[in-house]
């Protein structure tokens, strides 16, 4: 178990670690981004250094030279004079802003720190793997001889590079991870309030903490307190609907979530664009194009899904910001046009090396959501639209015709989504938060018409396009009901005089109760806590096994490992899943949605059971694959009947039941 010294060092060279990268890039944003500099260099210097090492590790240079630019910038800009107390200090919110999402996240990770359950051990896997040996694209833990080109995974690169240069354990900067998403999606969504907002500016940020109406209603109804989270993401049939604060409790750091701190940054990015757009000289303009680019352009490999939501997003706003400011200036439409191109081009290499099986086709739903269902997730969000949009019913109350005759055509959720895009697009203002709310309700409509083929089978044909785009429109539409509350708030007569102590006793108060929360959700599910190592239940579950990944880990070089096969969610390729070495197969089911089958899922399968079962074919085989070496714990000998050669093998380790041979 990783000391808890070494964890409270390692957390806080990892918060000094993003501090450097932020108010390095801070300077160079204050013309283009004003006001919004400070917190949005937050963001976006991570997506900066994401790029920057991502090259180092694509030419097979050291990533930690990526710290280096940092470093060197931040010395340039203090030898030009860039930082003044007077500046920084009203700043510091900002600061304070980024420190609540971590350490709020930080506390959860404490109380479910394990890597166990759901797909944790994939996602280590990555970690680890580019931890291990940083090139880009990292290799693929579980097929030897393949790389990660087949998968998103600038998401894992980017923390597994700050875990480098904090010298950190990677069972320990895995609890990292959703803490500092956390933090940049809190930071990014109050700027985007402040844009929009003259008061309650920090409202925005709560759709980070909201959960979906699933949530109360299993409340009324008396379901269990453990089983609230997972049922409210299992709301639309054959489908997946998570929301922000279940995958942050959850804590699986994976892609759909590890990008949405990306998705509010770009939103208040095109929005910046559509409302400051007329201020900004040519050279800012083509400043922000080029951070719109970054942005859009890492989306390709933190969370490929979300370009496909925000492409088109970026090409309606950039369109509304032309024909606002056209006029003023003719070549204010040159700009726009640099984004999708350079958004292309700042991960070409990476775009052109995806090799992954990708989208199979597009589909026709063949019956939308049941309206009950559907409301149960959005229905916080849809109340909202509709009150605000009510007042156009005076002049168009054939609208409510629409919803009447998509339920009539089987598609009547949809048609509760379309009469909220038109109740708000027609009062005609397009303010920032109407555009948020149409695209966000646009794509809800689309997960109800059409889906996206992949190869999930027959019962959740739709379970990835619904999966991977909510969690964008929940970025869009809760962006937009925040700041349409925030302006009725704004708008109410209420007493000019709150007394002080009045306003800290509910701000303590809950503060209090989202600290308490993670106390009192059982959130363990027998792991253990106390700790941000995800690996510490290793040592008391499976000794021999916690010992052989201490091992192989110290282990340098190109290494190979066998492990046996087993289920997809289990126990499997646990080794290679907390070493980041590569193994013949790991959770296969995993792998052919990646790679589809060419003939290399049966024949991997058999020839791991012949390197433990028949010493004949072993020798060849382990040539073949290149292996360096072979594990042998309790989880090969229950799945095979273990008869190693007699030569070619040496015990180099043996403890608690497991024991690793090297080839020679």
């Amino acid at each position: 178990m990783v000391g808890i010294e070494v964890q409270i060092q390692t957390v806080l060279l990892w918060i000094l670690v993003l501090k450097l990268l932020q108010i390095s890039l801070y300077p160079s944003l204050r013309g283009s981004l004003g006001d919004l500099a400070y917190p949005l260099s937050y963001p976006l210097s991570l997506l900066c250094f994401s790029l920057i090492s991502w090259y180092l590790g694509f030419l097979h240079l050291p990533v930690a030279i990526a710290a280096v630019f940092f470093v060197l910038l931040c010395a340039l800009m203090i030898i030009r004079r860039e930082y003044r107390w007077s500046d920084l200090r009203p700043q510091l919110i900002w600061d304070g802003a980024f420190l609540v999402g971590f350490l709020y996240l930080l506390e959860i990770r404490i109380f479910n720190p394990a890597i166990s359950f759901a797909e944790k051990f994939m996602d280590h896997a990555f970690l680890a793997s580019v931890m291990r040996n940083p090139v880009a694209p990292p290799l693929d833990p579980w097929f030897a001889g393949g790389d990660l080109s087949i998968y998103y995974y600038l998401g894992h690169w980017f923390s597994g590079v700050l875990g480098i240069i904090v010298g950190g354990e990677s069972s320990v900067v895995f609890n990292l991870m959703l803490p500092t998403i956390a933090g940049m999606a809190v930071v990014s969504a109050v700027a985007c309030g402040y844009l929009l907002l003259p008061k309650y500016r920090w409202l925005p940020a709560l759709i980070l903490l909201l959960p979906n109406p699933a949530v109360l209603w299993h409340l009324i109804a008396g379901t269990p307190l453990a089983s609230i989270p997972w049922e409210s993401t299992r709301v639309i049939a054959g489908t997946i609907n998570e929301y922000p604060i279940f995958s942050f409790f959850w804590g699986d750091p994976h892609a759909h979530i590890l990008g949405i701190f990306n998705q509010i940054l770009f939103v208040t990015l095109c929005l910046v664009m559509y409302l400051r757009y007329g201020d900004l000289d040519m050279r800012e303009r083509l400043i922000l194009a080029a951070l719109l680019a970054l942005s859009l352009g890492t989306m390709s490999g933190l969370n490929s899904w979300d370009v496909l939501l925000y492409a088109p997003f970026y090409c309606g706003v950039a369109i509304l910001t032309a024909l606002r400011y056209v006029k003023q200036d003719r070549r204010s439409w040159l700009p726009f046009l640099l984004v999708p191109p350079l958004s292309i081009l700042a991960y070409a290499p990476l775009l052109l090396s995806i090799e992954g099986s990708g989208i199979l086709g597009i589909g026709i739903v063949p019956e939308g959501s049941a309206i009950t269902s559907f409301l149960l997730v959005h229905g916080f969000f849809i109340a909202i639209f509709l009150l605000y949009g009510w007042r156009v019913l005076h002049r168009y109350p054939w609208l409510l015709a629409i919803p009447m005759l998509m339920w009539y055509a089987g598609y009547g959720a949809a048609g509760i989504a379309i009469l909220a895009a038109l109740l708000i697009g027609l009062r005609r203002e397009w303010k920032g938060e109407d555009i948020l709310a149409i695209a966000g309700l646009l794509v809800i409509t689309f997960c109800e018409l059409i889906y996206l083929k992949d190869g999930m089978g027959v019962d959740y044909f739709r379970m990835n396009t619904v999966f991977k785009f909510y969690m964008g429109a929940w970025v869009m539409m809760g962006l937009a009901a925040a700041v349409i509350a925030g302006r009725w708030l704004s708008s109410l007569q209420l007493p000019r005089a709150i007394p002080m102590s009045l306003k800290w006793i509910c701000i303590s108060g809950v503060v209090i109760c989202l600290l308490l929360i993670p106390a009192y959700i059982p959130l363990t599910y027998g792991y253990g806590s106390g700790t941000l190592d995800g690996a510490a239940w290793l040592g008391d579950r499976h000794p021999g096994d916690a010992a052989a990944i201490r091992y192989l880990g110290s282990l340098e070089g190109n290494l190979l490992i066998v492990e046996a096969i087993g289920d997809d969610y289990t126990y499997a390729s646990r080794i290679s899943s907390f070493t980041g070495i590569p193994t013949i197969l790991g959770w296969p089911g995993h792998e052919i949605v990646w790679r589809s089958d060419d003939g290399w899922y049966s024949k991997r399968i058999t020839d791991v059971r012949a390197l433990y079962e028949d010493p004949g074919k072993s020798p060849a085989l382990l040539e073949e694959y290149g292996i360096t070496h072979i594990v042998v714990g309790a989880f090969e000998e229950e799945h095979y009947l273990v008869n190693l050669p007699k030569t070619g093998l040496i015990l180099q380790f043996d403890e608690g039941g497991t024991a690793v041979y090297q080839v020679v």
